[in-house]
C-alpha cells in the first residue's frame, strides 16, 4: 500500500496491518505514512485533494 502524500510504499505488520495512519477526506480513507503524518499535519488534507 502507497502513502497517498508522498508516494512511497507503507510497511505492513505480519497480520497485514500497516505501520501508518488513515485519514477520512471527503468519506474516503486514505493510508497515509508516520512520517507525512508526523510532519504534516495541517497539511494533510490539503496535499491529498490535489
Amino acid at each position: 500500500m502507497k502513502c497517498s502524500i508522498c508516494e512511497k510504499e507503507i510497511e505492513t505488520t505480519f497480520l497485514g496491518k500497516i505501520k501508518g495512519n488513515y485519514v477520512k477526506v471527503g468519506g474516503k480513507l486514505h493510508p497515509v505514512c508516520n512520517v507525512c503524518f508526523n510532519t504534516n499535519r495541517e497539511d494533510i488534507k490539503t496535499k491529498i485533494n490535489k
